[in-house]
């Protein structure tokens, strides 16, 4: 029997592999060639006025988008396992980090800058929506672009102090209580606040084009308002009367009635949870289920005040003392001074270079500060009603998403930028005091007996800090508690026995807490 040669053996293995090789390239391109073809049959098949080559062309387009989110979200999965390893192994050596920063690192420089701009995105498209809400999927497209972002990849990221706070250790013993969770908006929800008079009940602002009352011990829905036809970006409470004031992205401001029985309140089970300084010990998963409207809520739809005034959305609104005249922000750059019998406009304030992003005005006297994506804040002064001076502060870098008022001679603002600054009505050159933090900061508020600062975050957090910028807790996201998206707006309503926090995001629910206060103070 002839023996092959070893030199033939290995030729004849070569073109073995060259051939495989060259039939599994063509096998491939078959493929490709096959789906091209079936794709351009089906789209000869559907009734379309659009050209078949742009149809192609679009479709090619759409290809190449979900080749990107595959990109991204192997990407994010290779950047979780590489932080559950180091996790692991500091827990194995029983180490912990304190004060971490990977500011430095590739990993919280990707993780934060794709975190920010998909915020933003998400912020611009929703507060400008007048189109028919999307009950389930929350999708948001890019102004401009050609794709469709869905809300669920914010927690492919989900935010940058996820990698940071992972690495320290709790501090604080203070008591910080999640009582109660309201949820029956079916997309994310912008802004919330409590009644002034009685009944005392809890406000929220969604981009589903509603604003609903809820009771604030019970947890159930006692009116929802149906009269806007674009996201509702803000409510106000007058300071004295059952009305409401509601700021959307459909270009108006409503002013409307409301009438609640508040129902019995049941016994409120005991969930306390230490606070926390900066453990994440859970990523939470999407509210469970749709979030379906109460059956039985009453509605309002027809408002009895419209304001009409402006260009562009109408982002935020508020009260001015006395509750006779309200104040308007807008995308136009301008905010309205309205009278609220007349409905007329008394003041138009121009001066921003930028769209206006919120709107406050202080609880005593006839001031008003806005704020806008040009980094700049600006004091109105209505006191004197011969002249209406006005202040332009530059403290930030970046948009600033809120300025409010306290009870005192303090304006504290919130920005983009990561940073929060206490200032002095006195003497407006510099602030008194900086924050600095991980994450941007949005619609901040100030207690007003204890001045604490609530910070909510894009990266799902919310803190608080005394008016020197001290940090006295972070409220809890563990076992299962917490915002799930990009929290959005922080109230105060201290004069409450059950909750003297809420706060709301874009996972679609406001949540109420309980904050020990003295327990806080004495850990300063």
């Amino acid at each position: 029997m002839p023996v092959e040669s070893s030199s033939s053996s290995g030729s004849r293995q070569a073109k073995q592999k060259r051939k495989s090789h060259s039939l599994s390239i063509r096998r491939t391109n078959s493929t490709e060639q096959d789906r091209s073809g079936l794709q351009r049959e089906l789209l000869e098949g559907q009734d379309s006025k659009l050209p078949l080559t742009l149809r192609t062309n679009l479709l090619d387009l759409f290809s190449q988008i979900e080749r990107e989110f595959e990109n991204l979200y192997l990407e994010n999965i290779e950047l979780r396992r590489e932080i559950e390893s180091l996790n692991d192994r500091l827990a194995a050596d029983g180490q912990a980090v304190e004060g971490a920063d990977l500011a430095k690192g590739a990993l919280k420089t990707k993780a934060s800058h794709s975190t920010s701009q998909l915020s933003q995105k998400l912020k611009t498209t929703y507060k400008a929506s007048t189109s028919k809400p999307r009950s389930n999927s929350c999708h948001a497209r890019v102004v401009g672009g050609s794709r469709n972002f869905n809300v669920t990849s914010w927690e492919l990221w989900g935010g940058d102090s996820w990698i940071v706070s992972s690495f320290k250790a709790t501090t604080s013993r203070a008591v910080c209580q999640l009582v109660k969770e309201y949820v029956s908006h079916r997309d994310g929800i912008w802004d919330l606040s409590a009644t002034r008079a009685q009944p005392v009940v809890l406000g929220t602002a969604s981009a589903d084009h509603t604003a609903m009352l809820w009771s604030i011990e019970t947890g159930k829905c006692l009116l929802k308002y149906l009269g806007h036809q674009g996201s509702v970006n803000s409510i106000k409470f007058h300071p004295s009367e059952q009305i409401a004031l509601t700021a959307s992205g459909d270009q108006t401001a409503h002013i409307w009635r409301y009438m609640v029985q508040l129902p019995t309140p049941q016994p409120v089970a005991d969930t306390t949870t230490p606070c926390e300084d900066d453990v994440d010990s859970s990523d939470k998963d999407d509210v469970d289920g749709d979030a379906e409207g109460p059956n039985d809520c009453p509605s309002v739809r027809v408002p009895t005040t419209t304001l009409r005034s402006h260009q562009g959305v109408v982002i935020a609104a508020d009260w001015l003392v006395g509750g006779k005249q309200v104040v308007t922000a807008s995308w136009d750059r301008a905010a309205n001074l309205y009278d609220v019998e007349t409905s007329e406009l008394v003041h138009s304030l121009t001066g921003h270079d930028q769209e206006l992003t919120h709107c406050c005005t202080h609880p005593n006297q006839r001031l008003v500060v806005t704020s806008s994506r040009d980094t700049t804040f600006r004091l109105w002064d209505f006191r004197d009603p011969s002249i209406h001076s006005v202040n332009v502060f530059q403290g930030h870098t970046d948009t600033v998403t809120s300025a409010v008022f306290t009870v005192g001679d303090n304006v504290v603002s919130g920005s983009d930028d990561r940073t929060v600054k206490v200032w002095d009505l006195k003497n407006m050159r510099s602030p008194i005091a900086t924050i600095r933090t991980d994450s941007a900061v949005n619609r901040i508020s100030v207690s007003v007996n204890q001045k604490i600062i609530a910070l909510p975050h894009d990266n799902r957090q919310v803190r608080l800090f005394d008016m020197s910028g001290v940090r006295l807790a972070r409220l809890p996201r563990s076992n299962r508690q917490g915002h799930r998206r990009m929290v959005c707006c922080s109230a105060w309503c201290e004069d409450n026995a059950a909750c003297n926090l809420f706060t709301c995001g874009f996972d679609r629910q406001a949540i109420g807490w309980n904050i020990n206060i003295p327990a806080l103070l004495q850990e300063k």
